[in-house]
This record gives C-alpha cells, sequence and structure tokens, in this order.
C-alpha cells in the first residue's frame, strides 16, 4: 500500500510502506515504542465517520508529521514533538510519518491510500 497526495493537480507519493492500525490495541499503540521509523513509512488510522481526533506523543520517542483527513481532503498537517506533542483535528483518517515526511502538503490537498 502506497501514500500519495495531489496539490493543484501534482501527484506525489508521499510513503510506500504503509501500515494500517485497524484494531482498538494497534490504534492505541500507534508508534509508541519505536525508536525508528523508516523513511518511506506511515502509519494509517481509518474509521468509519469522521470526528474530532486526538493525536498524543507520550512514549513516541521520535518527531512525527501527523495528518488529519475528512473525506479524502487534508484538514490539518502538524508536526508533533516526542513525548510531549498533542494535536485534535477532525478526520475520518490520521496518517503518522517520519518528521519531514508530510513536507509540502497542506489544508485543501486531496490524499489517498493506493494498494
Amino acid at each position: 500500500m502506497r501514500l500519495v497526495y495531489d496539490s493543484d493537480g501534482a501527484e506525489t507519493p508521499l510513503a510506500t510502506n504503509v501500515e494500517t492500525a485497524d484494531s482498538l490495541i494497534q490504534q492505541t499503540r500507534g508508534l509508541m515504542f519505536r525508536r525508528s521509523i523508516p523513511d518511506d513509512y506511515a502509519l494509517a488510522f481509518r474509521f468509519d465517520t469522521a470526528k474530532m481526533r486526538d493525536i498524543h506523543m507520550l512514549f513516541v520517542f521520535t518527531s512525527l508529521d501527523v495528518i488529519w483527513v475528512e473525506d479524502g481532503t487534508v484538514s490539518r498537517v502538524e508536526t508533533l514533538r516526542p513525548w510531549l506533542g498533542f494535536a485534535r483535528a477532525r478526520a475520518d483518517l490520521i496518517l503518522e510519518l517520519p518528521a519531514g515526511g508530510a513536507d509540502g502538503v497542506e489544508a485543501g490537498d486531496e490524499i489517498r491510500l493506493e494498494d
């Protein structure tokens, strides 16, 4: 699976190694306790409905770029610091990438997961 975003008609791959956190346990754990994350990696949290969703960085050892997506459109992009970061936005899909992995992605861009 890969992650692609579209900004003004130009498609750009963000990650070619995408893992999904489908279970409650996987979603709760997220990227906690990992010492490093490959540059081409993303963790996707898919939800049935859009609502306000939180991301915390407790027990996360590296900075992350987090993208909140609602109906295929980016609603927020934030770089969160290890241990202390926290952010909230409305989404039905949340993507976590290594810091710098979402460079250039902005609210309003289209984003999708491809098999």
